[in-house]
């Protein structure tokens, strides 16, 4: 098993928890927290396949798109954060109710 078999099948466990918890948890910050998991996972599967071949340099363009998908990533969930504390503040909910009422 190379290493980046192992950074690959690491990513893919870190989407997969990350994608667990998007979904069963209700807890708005427990949410966002999971999509950054799953962000993380995505990443370390870009890196894993930016390896060519053992012997040979790395493709640099996943490296960048890795780069720039951070960035994209923190801005994302600084603005989610602060949707999440204007709706507390508004409602005083944390969590997704279970039902929508009409």
């Amino acid at each position: 098993m190379t290493t980046s078999t192992l950074y690959a099948i690491c990513g893919t466990v870190l989407f997969g928890i990350g994608f667990q918890g998007a979904v069963f948890c209700r807890h708005l910050l427990r949410k966002v927290m999971a999509l950054n998991l799953m962000g993380s996972g995505v990443f370390l599967v870009l890196i894993a396949l930016a390896a060519r071949t053992p012997s040979g340099p790395p493709d640099p363009v996943p490296h960048a798109m890795v780069l720039t998908g951070i960035v994209v990533a923190v801005s994302a969930t600084a603005l989610t954060l602060a949707l999440v504390r204007r709706l507390h503040r508004e409602t005083g909910l944390t969590e997704l109710p279970e039902r929508i009422e009409e």
